[in-house]
């Protein structure tokens, strides 16, 4: 049996999120072990005796395999923080969603992504701006995230794909409904040229209280929060809660200061984001200009000996060039050449102070004749 259906399992237990599911894997070692405890082993990984109750519950009345079925019928992938295409942002985040499901496909693409959002009644004002904005970014080659809703996700979805561009949506609901209903041809064309997400199981309809939790997943996938037009109380303000909590870059588009559509932005702004003048405001500040070269460039191994060596060096522990330099003996100038090489190549990445991490797992076999 797949250990994914474990994870599923878990997932339909209320309770059990990020934090519990790692202690449950901690203790047990994996979601298979975990799954098949006795209550008395579940409370000694640190659940509630209320949770080990609901858990066994879930168990004797769900069918895993009947749930792995109806997943494959619908070409849903599931994935999990063990996955390697578990989207690299989102992870990073503190306690990410240990499962995602998925209709459509992420892309190594998709690391380049903006989050556009806003009002779900928008002005002509709001409308020109998210077309205009999420256009932009779709032609340069950056996958933009909204959450399908009506308004400004809506209009984000629409542009980006008339753009040519790749888009994410993520829901409040299952994957397998749709919300709101009138955009079921949109999410079809979103898996065409993106995907349509959610950390939460299939048949789960799209409550009221889903949708301020889901707005985490959204800043999450994204390098930057983009907010259109937002009242006092939208949820595009808690996305962008979220996205400074993430360490996410927050931009605001500035309005009427009469507007009730601006007052969330304008408050935004009075509070330290980012007043968004013009889409290519995004772009300069998050260095997005470099898309293309580095799409172009990533795709190429690496190209002699030196790179091999450094791509081998390098894990998820920073190294200061200096490092670099002694562990492989080379001259600086070499080091500091091939690096920013492989930086463009989208192989290692600059984590501040010239210390450098490897985005992928290092080429241990790899061999330049």
């Amino acid at each position: 049996m797949d250990e994914k259906l474990y994870w599923i399992g878990f997932n339909l237990v209320k309770g059990i999120g990020a934090r519990r599911m790692q202690a449950l894997l901690n203790f047990f070692g994996n979601a298979r072990n975990a799954w098949s405890a006795t209550p008395e082993a579940l409370r000694s990984a640190g659940l509630s005796p209320r949770i080990v109750e609901t858990m066994l519950q879930v168990r004797a009345d769900v069918s895993l395999e009947r749930i792995w079925e109806n997943i494959q019928n619908l070409g849903i992938q599931v994935l999990t923080w063990q996955d390697e295409k578990y989207p690299r942002l989102l992870s990073e985040v503190d306690q990410p969603p240990p499962v995602l499901y998925v209709r459509g496909q992420f892309l190594p693409d998709d690391d380049w992504a903006v989050a556009v959002v806003g009002t779900r009644r928008t002005t002509g004002y709001g409308r020109q701006v998210a077309e205009e904005v999420s256009s932009a970014l779709g032609r340069n080659g950056i996958t933009v995230v909204s959450g399908l809703a009506r308004g400004i996700d809506a209009i984000a979805h629409q542009s980006t794909l008339a753009a040519g561009g790749r888009t994410l949506a993520v829901l409040g609901s299952g994957v397998d409904h749709i919300y709101p209903p009138e955009h079921r041809n949109l999410a079809e064309q979103i898996m065409g040229q993106g995907a349509i997400l959610s950390d939460y199981p299939l048949g789960t309809p799209p409550d009221a209280t889903n949708f301020p939790p889901r707005n985490r997943i959204i800043s999450g996938l994204a390098r930057a929060v983009v907010v259109i037009e937002a009242g006092q109380g939208s949820g595009a303000l808690i996305t962008a809660a979220f996205a400074a909590e993430q360490g996410r870059e927050v931009f605001a588009v500035p309005g009427n200061i009469n507007a009730v559509q601006s007052k969330g932005t304008n408050l935004l702004i009075q509070q330290g984001a980012r007043p968004l003048l013009s889409p290519q405001d995004i772009m300069e500040t998050l260095n997005l200009n470099r898309v293309s070269q580095q799409r172009t460039a990533r795709t190429v191994l690496p190209a002699d000996a030196v790179e091999a060596q450094l791509y081998s060096l390098l894990g998820q522990e920073p190294l200061h060039v200096d490092e670099i330099r002694a562990l492989t003996k080379l001259p600086i100038e070499k080091v500091s050449a091939a690096l920013a090489m492989m930086e463009l190549k989208g192989m290692v990445r600059q984590v501040g102070g010239m210390h450098y991490v490897s985005i992928h797992e290092p080429l241990a076999d790899y061999q330049v004749d």
